[in-house]
């Protein structure tokens, strides 16, 4: 470490691509490097590692975080990050994930670091489980809390529940003059007159894509463009298939939002659970339409006049007062 620096370290379990990804890139690519050192380490390699790459930002991989719980793999993750963090001796340690954030704040504890941050992207119980798993996902989820010294919230529904004297409300953010493309990749895969309703996000249960098919199954002239990879496509693919709808609902894959967004006439987002998502920001800042569940912080997002207040300065400048 460069003498007189700050050295953080971001944890997160995947190094793939979605919300609290981005939100390490951000944050991992802004601070200052004449006063912060910046290293991200994380189980499985993705988009996220090979922009850091780019950025040369320094990644550590640990091969056995995975996002799943599992006993071996569990005690295997807590003994690398335990041996990660003796080695790299960071001055702060800013936890993302659940799984990364349990085990990464108690590893933290044992290896002497005194500022552990833990910024919480959607309560993990909100997940739909049984009553016992969100129970226990809960109680997991406080006692991190209390491990670590302090707790970021990204939209104010998270920050009332959380309740603790250790929690700062810390809106995620973009660039508000960001700039964005025709669409026209997304218009072409559609008839010329198609009114196309677009979502992006990373294919999961959470993000329910499905919601849009079957939608547009009782709907016949509904068309569906959905943007993003993930572990539920090979479902939606077959849901596609199974409801003839291959000619008004398509899977894009991933795709820069700045680059689709105009290419929707309007913008859905049907998660059963977020945090404050980014792409409901950028959806705003292209002036979509919006169909959106109220889940987290998204009605903060559609209900705010001013969106200087999810700006990515003012997000990097308040999250580095922490460090």
């Amino acid at each position: 470490m460069n003498q007189g620096h700050t050295k953080v370290l971001y944890l997160i379990t995947k190094g793939t691509w979605g919300g609290a990804q981005r939100y390490v890139y951000d944050l991992a690519t802004h601070l200052p490097t004449s006063r912060y050192e910046a290293v991200v380490s994380c189980g499985l390699p993705g988009k996220l590692v090979e922009d850091l790459k780019k950025a040369n930002v320094r990644t550590i991989l640990l091969p056995s975080l995975d996002r799943d719980i599992a006993i071996l793999s569990d005690i295997k993750s807590f003994l690398q990050i335990l041996r990660c963090l003796r080695t790299e001796r960071p001055d702060v340690v800013h936890l993302n994930s659940s799984k990364a954030g349990g085990i990464g704040a108690l590893a933290a504890r044992l290896a002497g670091v005194k500022k552990i941050i833990f910024t919480v992207h959607g309560l993990p119980e909100d997940e739909i489980r049984s009553s016992l798993s969100r129970l226990l996902i809960k109680f997991a989820t406080r006692l991190t809390f209390l491990l670590c010294t302090d707790i970021i919230a990204v939209s104010r529904n998270n920050f009332d529940r959380i309740d603790s004297p250790k929690a700062h409300l810390i809106y995620n953010g973009i660039d508000l003059t960001m700039r964005f493309g025709s669409g026209e990749q997304i218009r072409a895969a559609f008839p010329k007159d198609a009114k196309i309703t677009g979502t992006v996000g990373e294919l999961t249960k959470n993000k329910n894509q499905v919601a849009l098919i079957e939608q547009a199954r009782n709907n016949p002239n509904m068309y569906v463009a959905i943007v993003g990879e993930g572990e539920d496509r090979a479902m939606l693919e077959q849901k596609i298939k199974e409801y003839g709808l291959s000619d008004r609902v398509k899977l894009f894959g991933y795709l820069p939002a700045s680059d689709v967004l105009k290419g929707f006439d309007t913008f859905a987002l049907p998660s059963l659970k977020e945090g404050l998502p980014y792409i409901l920001l950028e959806a705003r800042a292209a002036g979509l339409p919006i169909t959106a569940n109220r889940v987290g912080g998204v009605g903060e997002i559609l209900d705010a006049k001013d969106m200087s207040e999810f700006s990515l300065e003012q997000m990097v400048k308040e999250t580095q007062a922490l460090y």
